[in-house]
């Protein structure tokens, strides 16, 4: 995906580091809550950029940051100076290491298979200490999936960014969605520069994720959140493993 690769540069203009302050006070409260006073150890599995890790960071003793794309962790490097940084797929890395919580943001969202999902939640078990907790927090399950639209971007010094993310699904797909990016590039006064990128992510029922992360050794709690930006209903999965 060229959003990850050759426009990895861009990124922070495509969603700033300070977009994800408000956001970020949820999980916090969610880790407070399932594992009381900070500081903890601290797992995240496709970290991306490390905008979410930035505002988690304060609360932590030890940060870990997992990602796929080399171009992404070099950007989490700045973002979060003092995390260790890992090339690696949250479907079968293995650090070992214990924490005390591992974190999936938005990235989950690539996985289209229930055996992909499942990948994941073995991966969190096996870097989580005994009732050590694991939080997700995708864009959609099934029963708040709707198609929309999605426009920003911002200026930086001596370039510009603006983008249109069209989320849709295909007739007859339940299962996955796409999201269509046309992505305006701009430096100096030269005219823009424009790229097309193709994402395809998947989507599962509630109950898929309950059954997947029960079968990996977790217990499941749903916590209920709104999107800041355009009140969607959101949802925080807030999983402890069990023995």
């Amino acid at each position: 995906m060229k959003l990850y690769a050759e426009l990895a540069d861009w990124y922070p203009l495509l969603t700033p580091l300070h977009e994800y302050e408000e956001e970020s006070a949820d999980y916090i409260a969610a880790f407070s809550a399932a594992l009381g006073d900070a500081p903890y150890r601290l797992l995240e599995l496709g970290a991306g950029a490390g905008h979410n890790a930035h505002y988690l960071a304060p609360y932590t003793s030890e940060l870990a940051l997992v990602d796929l794309a080399p171009e992404m962790l070099k950007i989490a490097g700045r973002s979060c100076p003092n995390a260790s940084l890992h090339l690696g797929d949250m479907r079968s890395v293995r650090l070992n290491r214990s924490f005390d919580a591992v974190f999936v943001h938005d990235a989950i969202c690539y996985m289209l298979t229930e055996d992909d999902l499942l990948a994941v939640f073995e991966t969190a078990r096996a870097h989580l200490r005994p009732g050590g907790v694991l939080l997700i927090a995708p864009d959609y399950v099934t029963e708040t999936f709707e198609p929309t639209e999605e426009v920003g971007g911002h200026d930086g010094e001596g370039r510009a960014l603006r983008y249109l993310g069209w989320v849709w699904q295909r007739p007859g797909e339940t299962d996955r969605y796409v999201v269509d990016y046309v992505i305006a590039t701009r430096t100096g006064d030269a005219p823009p520069v424009i790229h097309q990128d193709r994402h395809v992510e998947g989507v599962f029922p509630r109950d898929t994720w309950r059954r997947l992360l029960h079968q990996a050794g977790f217990s499941l709690q749903a916590l209920p959140r709104v999107n800041p930006d355009d009140d969607r209903p959101l949802e925080l999965l807030l999983a402890r493993l069990v023995g």
